[in-house]
């Protein structure tokens, strides 16, 4: 199916990782099938509090960031593993996908590590990838670990607020980045290996049904990654390995081509700044923080609830 050409949106950069909190001397598992084993770093999960400070991770060294408006680097947490995506509750606590330790919650103030989700039912996860929270304080995770079209049974969880974990799906290549719609009756996924969007409808008894590919992209070395919802349902992709964040309307269509004006590993993404209408991208080829002006509101993160 073919569109108009969506409008290009260029970036700037907002943040660099300073020199002096790259890693340059030591080697990470987590980079096992990434073609090397030294990185200075490898930025995801960004997320802001309610006093506009960006938080993001560094996966294969196992560090919370932190980044002021005014672009200041700090380091809150310091651990072993492997942190992937990070959500901030309303209350202030940070929760963080672990592929190494499963769901985890780390105090602001001191950094301190406290896992949650460590297994299911007596058996291991993957290696969980990102999570987002609901309304009502459920929070929705992906388990991806090496999964892929070779091994298509990536899992999408629910972790209640009273405790209880429903397992929504366990047949994706690759699940990673999720996002609720406005009215949370959906669920969408970004399936990264497929090079897929899944849209999995959420029903009242909790299940789900008919769960349908909403965007089949297309190209880049990786697929899509982090997701994030506008206030109006559009939908806004971030593509690993193209380097590009397309911004799609409700019903799908493009609108928008936000380009990188880095590397190509743009991973991840979150709303912030006047108005939220400027979007934040972890481009982690370049360890960078780009940003992006758009014309739509970004739907509030649960953090500011």
């Amino acid at each position: 199916m073919l569109f108009n050409p969506p409008e290009v949106i260029e970036t700037e950069v907002f943040a660099r990782l300073p020199e002096e909190l790259r890693i340059r001397d030591r080697e990470s598992g987590w980079l096992f099938g990434k073609g090397t084993a030294r990185r200075d770093s490898f930025l995801e999960g960004p997320s802001f509090d309610r006093h506009g400070n960006l938080y993001v991770v560094d996966i294969p060294y196992g560090r919370i960031l932190r980044i002021t408006p005014g672009a200041e680097w700090s380091v809150v947490a310091e651990y072993d593993g492997w942190p992937n995506g990070l959500k901030i509750h309303k209350d202030g606590r940070i929760f963080v996908a672990d592929h190494m330790r499963g769901i985890v919650e780390i105090a602001p103030d001191t950094g301190a590590v406290r896992p949650l989700v460590e297994k299911i039912r007596r058996e291991g996860l993957k290696g969980v990838n990102d999570l987002v929270f609901a309304s009502n304080g459920d929070l929705y995770f992906t388990d991806q670990g090496q999964t892929g079209l070779q091994d298509p049974s990536g899992r999408v969880y629910r972790l209640a607020t009273d405790g209880r974990i429903d397992l929504l799906v366990d047949n994706v290549p690759s699940p990673n980045g999720l996002v609720l719609s406005p009215d949370e009756t959906a669920l969408f996924v970004a399936v990264t290996r497929a090079n897929q969007v899944w849209r999995l409808p959420l029903h009242a008894d909790g299940t789900t049904s008919k769960v349908a590919a909403f965007l089949n992209l297309s190209g880049g070395l990786a697929g899509p990654d982090g997701l994030a919802m506008c206030s109006d349902g559009g939908l806004v992709v971030a593509h690993c390995g193209l380097g590009v964040v397309w911004c799609f309307n409700s019903l799908g269509e493009p609108l928008y081509r936000v380009q990188s004006r880095e590397g190509l590993s743009t991973t991840n993404i979150a709303f912030g700044g006047a108005e939220n209408r400027d979007l934040f991208i972890t481009e982690s080829d370049s360890g960078c923080i780009l940003r992006a002006r758009l014309s739509v509101e970004g739907q509030p993160m649960f953090s500011h609830h």
